[in-house]
């Protein structure tokens, strides 16, 4: 299996309010690393992230169907696994691309673990691409940062869960729009990251860039910082790359 774990992937924007399908982001060879991996006519599956949010799911697909073509990568058909047909999982074996979409990383994880889908991913050959809560549950232990209101001041709300285990990079994505964000009157960054970096190490990265796993080497593209112990550093800058794992 090859693995592209981004914080944003493009293929939608909003126009006059309405979301409409737009071309993957080019951003430090993110399209062309697609098209390398491509195949022709590829079956594709998005996971959704929340298995009720029909009208986002569906938005998010139709989307896609036309991003694929606009961004110069065919498909045969694409379709999405959600609250409405779970029983869609068992055609993972038929896929050549698997899509971890992004949304909120807790119901997304729950709905990972009810269909199955780590066990089912271990016998997966094909290219599996996720975008930001996506991303971030492909880990071992999944950092589900605080996103919505009242979870960073909840005491029982769980941060670390069990993840699909494809790396044991924790994500923090989206690092350019949210780093100066506040939640229940704390600082995204200072306040509830930084303070979670103590015990796991946090990579921080911008839209635009993403990382890859072939072969077993994990290699980072683009911006991207790592957090540790309190402190925040950049590791690798916009049009650089740096090997993550061997």
């Amino acid at each position: 299996m090859n693995i592209i774990l981004t914080s944003a992937l493009g293929g939608s924007c909003k126009v006059d309010g309405k979301r409409v399908p737009s071309v993957f982001l080019t951003d430090n060879g993110l399209l062309d690393k697609l098209k390398e991996l491509w195949v022709e006519e590829a079956k594709v599956m998005i996971i959704c992230a929340s298995p009720d949010g029909y009208e986002k799911n569906d938005s998010v697909c139709a989307c896609l169907k036309e991003a694929f073509p606009m961004s110069g990568l065919s498909i045969s058909y694409i379709e999405k696994c959600d609250g409405r047909n779970e029983e869609l999982i068992e055609r993972l074996p038929e896929m050549d691309v698997i899509l971890l979409a992004g949304g909120h990383v807790p119901t997304q994880n729950n709905f990972m673990k009810k269909i199955g889908l780590l066990e089912r991913l271990m016998d997966f050959n094909g290219l599996l691409i996720a975008w930001s809560a996506g991303s971030m549950n492909c880990a071992s232990t999944v950092y589900a940062a605080p996103e919505l209101e009242g979870e960073a001041i909840d005491t029982s709300f769980t941060r670390w869960l069990s993840g699909l285990g494809l790396t044991e990079t924790n994500i923090f994505p989206h690092y350019q729009s949210l780093k100066e964000d506040c939640l229940d009157g704390l600082r995204v960054m200072e306040d509830i990251t930084y303070a979670d970096s103590y015990t796991h190490e946090i990579l921080a990265m911008n839209d635009g860039s993403y990382i890859t796993i072939e072969n077993g080497i994990e290699t980072l593209y683009g911006e991207a910082y790592r957090i540790k112990d309190g402190n925040s550093e950049i590791i690798c800058r916009n049009g650089e790359a740096l090997v993550l794992k061997k």
